[in-house]
Formats: C-alpha cells, structure tokens, sequence
C-alpha cells in the first residue's frame, strides 16, 4: 500500500552537490547563493601539476580549466551519483604564474612584483557526474594594482596577517585589500575565484536548482 505523498507522482529526490575543494571563498559563495553543497576537497598535488604543465607550455587557461576538472574528476570517481564540482584560479601577470603564498614573506614579495602592474585572475569551475566531466566554464578578470607606498605595504600585511596566504594573489579585495588597486574589470565572482553565474544556470538546466 502506498502511504500519502508516496509513488509515482512524488518528485525524484535531487543529486548531492559537493564541492571538491578547502576553499572558504567559494563554498560561502554557493551557500550564500542558496546551494545546498557538501565539501569534499580533493588531494591533488596542485603545484607539481602546474609546473609540468608550465613545462609542456600550457595556456593559464588550459590549467586552469584542468585544475577544476582534476579536482572535480577525482571526488566523482568516489561519489559518482552526485554532481562534483572543481575550481581553480590562476594569475597570471606579464607572463608569470604566481601561487599562493607560502609565509608573509613570499606574500610580500609578490604584492611589490604586482604593485603598478595589471593582472589577470582566470577562474575555471568544472562539473562531474560519474568520474566523467560534464559541463566547464572558464572566465577572467583584469585587475590593475595602484603603486602603493612600503609604508601602506607594511599596514596592510600588518592587519591582514594569515589572511593573505589563502589567496593566489595574497589579497582580498572584498576586505582591506580593495585598497590595493586603481581599476577592476571583470565579474566580481570570478574574482573571488569562480564563475558563479554560469555554475548556477548550469544547475538550473539540471533541475538541481529551481528555474
């Protein structure tokens, strides 16, 4: 016997999201955006996977886009009925990759490398469903650094402290690190490091979010 609200009617229960990744910046994104996520981050050596493709000559883009589909890839292949997504972000400025900062040192070396200089954050968020990826999207943002003074420099590593190391760019710029910059041009998600609104009409066309 089928009890009330049960059978064929009913609605199929929708896939788990999971966000396969530590970062803080993107999961407060999709919460904060009504995506109901679960984090898993995936282990995957980032920097020896840069570096190789560096050595194969491949485009920020390219590794960037790879980077998210890693990531996305190696949770779906252990959880493949859910829907994984993987991002990843990368600065590229002059030609140069940077990385996030190790220490406060490094940190400060590269906003000096950076200050006066325009860069550009790509940021590339993948989806897979089955161990396979299912849909990718790739966005930039250019974003030009003002010649700030050691003094403010010093100020602002001062206050930001451990908070710069968890950026590519050792800045925050939805925190004290705005200062740091004349001009931004760019999608602000994108900046925070992933293309949300892509990501959310994709879920959308999936009936994982409502249309």
């Amino acid at each position: 016997m089928t009890r009330m609200g049960e059978g064929a009617d009913q609605p199929a229960p929708h896939p788990e999201v999971i966000l396969a990744s530590a970062s803080r910046a993107r999961a407060q994104m999709l919460h904060a955006a009504g995506v109901a996520v679960t984090i898993e981050p995936a282990r995957i050596d980032e920097l020896a996977i840069k570096q190789s493709l560096q050595a194969e000559k491949a485009s920020p883009t390219d590794i960037a886009t790879l980077l998210a589909e890693l990531k996305a890839v190696r949770i779906s292949e252990r959880r493949p009925d859910a829907f994984v997504i993987g991002s990843d972000q990368v600065l590229e400025c002059n030609g140069v990759l940077f990385d996030k900062p190790p220490d406060l040192d490094h940190a400060r070396a590269q906003l000096q490398a950076l200050r006066g200089r325009p860069h550009r954050l790509i940021a590339a968020v993948c989806v897979a469903q089955g161990g396979v990826p299912v849909w990718r999207h790739v966005q930039h943002a250019d974003l030009h650094m003002r010649r700030f003074s050691d003094l403010f420099l010093d100020h602002y590593i001062t206050q930001e402290s451990e908070l710069v190391l968890a950026s590519v760019g050792a800045y925050r710029v939805e925190g004290l690190g705005a200062q740091l910059f004349e001009r931004i041009d760019g999608d602000w998600f994108t900046i925070l490091g992933m293309p949300l609104l892509p990501l959310l009409a994709y879920l959308r066309e999936r009936a994982i979010l409502p249309a």
